[in-house]
């Protein structure tokens, strides 16, 4: 859709902090993040909802492939995801790797990352998610 900045991520006309990217899918950092790591994966083609993407199961191995590469990474108490949706009309599943616990927070403040400290992440869960497959 040429109005949603997901697809034109995908088209490579908006620039991101890619994470993974195969056939289906892209994962990339997100620049309002929740937490450090908090990165988005996407169906290349658009869906509105996260339930429509057809291929759900291979939809949500991505998601556990990026996952896996971010506790190798950052190694993190814990991981959730969210799916809100609701600020892009793209479907798109959030994976935010909490440290030091949540503390009551539920959906933390925006956090501020320098572009290089962006880069760094993006590389390194880039480089873990190579050595996950190389691994099998």
């Amino acid at each position: 859709m040429e109005n949603c900045i997901f697809c034109q991520i995908v088209a490579g006309k908006s620039p991101c902090y890619k994470v993974y990217e195969d056939d289906n899918f892209l994962a990339f950092l997100d620049t309002s993040p929740r937490v450090k790591g908090h990165t988005l994966v996407i169906p290349k083609k658009h869906f509105q909802w996260v339930y429509d993407v057809l291929e759900f199961n291979q939809y949500w191995q991505t998601v556990l492939k990026i996952t896996k590469a971010i506790q190798r990474s950052l190694k993190p108490d814990f991981v959730s995801y969210s799916t809100y949706g609701l600020e892009v009309a793209h479907a798109h599943i959030h994976i935010l790797p909490h440290q030091n616990m949540l503390k009551g927070e539920i959906w933390p403040a925006v956090k501020r990352f320098s572009v290089e400290e962006m880069e760094r992440i993006a590389k390194n869960f880039s480089q873990e998610v190579t050595r996950l497959d190389s691994d099998k």
